[in-house]
């Protein structure tokens, strides 16, 4: 489920967290679902618990989990932070597709990197 890259640069909690947030985007962890408990995934990752607490608690402050006290940790209905982030990657697509044609990269060169990009991407994730 969450594969830790310790070549990763980024700080564990922040790959714990970026993953368990693709995650629940995903519908892996439904609205309302309990997610592990802190010393349960602390002992599958073999990680510190701190670590893991750590991580829940971003993924809190982003809108994606709320906990309840003497309970655990529960996803929130994350449909618009979903659609935020849909907005997001259009309006960053925008720009690209604008920069792109003041370069002079035609719609066709555009839509077959975005192809090949997007068919790399899903490989990779895939693995």
């Amino acid at each position: 489920m969450i594969h830790i890259d310790y070549k990763d640069s980024r700080p564990l909690y922040e790959q714990i967290s970026n993953k368990l947030a693709t995650l629940i985007l995903h519908g892996v962890f439904e609205p309302d679902s309990q997610l592990p408990s802190v010393r349960n995934l602390a002992v599958e990752l073999a990680i510190n618990p701190n670590t893991i607490q750590k991580a829940y608690a971003d993924l809190e402050r982003k809108g994606y989990t709320y906990s309840v006290k003497g309970k655990g940790n529960y996803v929130s209905d994350t449909s618009k932070i979903q659609e935020e982030k849909k907005m997001e990657v259009i309006e960053k697509l925008k720009s690209l597709l604008k920069e792109a044609s003041e370069l002079g990269i035609g719609l066709e060169e555009m839509e077959q990197l975005l192809k090949q990009s997007y068919s790399k991407e899903n490989n990779q994730e895939a693995k």
